[in-house]
C-alpha cells in the first residue's frame, strides 16, 4: 500500500548542484609598455576591458570548464600611447548535476563565471600592481547581459554553411 502512495506522489524537481573543483590561469600575458618606452609616470590612464566567455564539457561525467578571457588595454587618456596590455584566460572546473539540458548553456556562461570572477579580479589587481601600476580593481561584470548580447549577436549573424 505504501508503494502505491509513493507512486502517486508527484516527483519533486531536483535542485541544481554545482561544485567548484578547481580554478587556474590557463594563459596570461602582461606587457608594461610604458616602462619599456620610458614614458612619464604622471599619466592619466584610460582602461578598456574586453570580456569573452567560453565553456565546454570535460571527459569526466558531470564535469565542465568555464573560462573568462580578459583583454585589458590601458592607454594614456590625452594621447595615444599604450601603458600596458594584460591578457588572461582564467578557467574554473565545475561538477554540475541536476541542470536540464536546455539550461546548461546559460548556466555554464553565467553562473560559473560569476563564481570564479572574484578570484580573477584579485589576480588582475595583483598583476597590475606588481607590474608597476596602481592596482586595477575590475568592476562587476553583468554575465546575464553579456550572455544575452552574445545570443542576440549570434541570431543576427547566423554562421554561414560551407558550400
Amino acid at each position: 500500500m505504501a508503494e502505491d502512495a509513493d507512486a502517486q506522489q508527484p516527483q519533486q524537481p531536483q535542485v541544481p548542484q554545482m561544485r567548484v573543483l578547481g580554478q587556474f590561469i590557463r594563459d596570461m600575458s602582461f606587457e608594461n609598455i610604458m616602462a619599456q618606452k620610458g614614458a612619464p609616470a604622471d599619466v592619466t590612464p584610460d582602461v578598456q576591458v574586453q570580456v569573452n566567455l567560453d565553456a565546454k564539457k570535460r571527459s569526466a561525467e558531470n564535469q565542465y570548464e568555464s573560462s573568462i578571457k580578459l583583454n585589458v588595454t590601458s592607454k594614456q587618456k590625452d594621447g595615444d600611447a599604450t601603458l600596458f596590455v594584460l591578457e588572461i584566460d582564467y578557467v574554473g572546473i565545475f561538477s554540475i548535476q541536476n541542470v536540464q539540458d536546455d539550461q546548461l548553456h546559460p548556466f555554464l556562461l553565467i553562473e560559473c563565471p560569476r563564481m570564479i570572477f572574484p578570484f580573477l579580479r584579485r589576480i588582475v589587481s595583483d598583476i597590475t600592481r606588481d607590474g608597476g601600476f596602481p592596482p586595477l580593481n575590475l568592476e562587476n561584470i553583468d554575465f546575464v547581459s553579456l550572455y544575452r548580447n552574445e545570443i542576440a549577436r549570434r541570431q543576427a549573424n547566423p554562421p554561414k554553411a560551407d558550400a
